[in-house]
């Protein structure tokens, strides 16, 4: 028999065996999300400097978020973190019907994030609380307001992509587990996307508690 009648489908021809290839994907997803970390890292030192700067200012304004819906999404998101969790579990039993029961329910919740969010924005886009030369709203004490929510808008905003993003892969992972390209033999790309969709989640507990929690 040949060698290529010998590889299980699912191995890339450049790789050894499937172990090799799991640990390289999942050596460059861990690469790919350190530059997501990197990325994140630069509005994360640019809050701290601006908050330094501004502490009463930035004080003030986040009064003006709204907490309920902030922790709505923050248990919106940690939920969907264990259910993508539960999904890889039920791909590694094998058992495909819960795993695409899982996968649906993560993409539910991320749609029931982005609803709340929506409506968070709406409202700030209705009393004018925006970033730069678009902040016309008066009722925030301090100079400046507006810097708070550019980068509110641009935190949050660059996050909401990513849950976008999160959302598309796990689209991508669910029609192929639905076609039963994935195994117990072979799941790494429902892992690797839920590596990613774990970072989103653990983005977002980093981003409540330094807009929403000032006081």
């Amino acid at each position: 028999m040949s060698e290529s009648h010998t590889h299980p489908a699912h191995l890339a021809h450049h790789f050894s065996d499937v172990e090799q290839q799991r640990e390289s994907a999942k050596f460059g997803m861990w690469v790919f999300l350190l530059t997501e970390v990197l990325l994140f890292g630069g509005l994360f030192m640019a809050y701290a400097i601006y908050r330094a700067w501004n502490p009463d200012m930035f004080y003030n304004a986040h009064k003006a978020l709204n907490i309920y819906m902030g922790t709505a999404n923050t248990f919106v998101l940690i939920a969907s973190s264990v259910t993508m969790a539960l999904s890889i579990r039920s791909m590694q039993l094998d058992k495909r019907k819960q795993t695409i029961g899982f996968l649906i329910a993560t993409l539910a919740l991320a749609c029931i994030f982005l609803v709340i969010k929506y409506f968070e924005y709406s409202h700030k886009f209705h009393v004018g609380q925006l970033p730069g030369k678009y902040y016309s709203y008066t009722g925030i004490k301090g100079t400046n307001p507006h810097i708070f929510f550019g980068i509110y808008f641009g935190m949050t905003g660059l996050h909401g992509l990513h849950v976008l993003a999160g959302m598309s892969a796990i689209v991508w992972v669910l029609i192929k587990t639905v076609k039963k390209k994935f195994s117990a033999e072979y799941y790494t790309p429902v892992e690797m996307v839920g590596l990613y969709w774990h970072l989103v989640d653990l983005i977002w507990i980093f981003l409540f508690p330094l807009l929403y929690l000032i006081g």
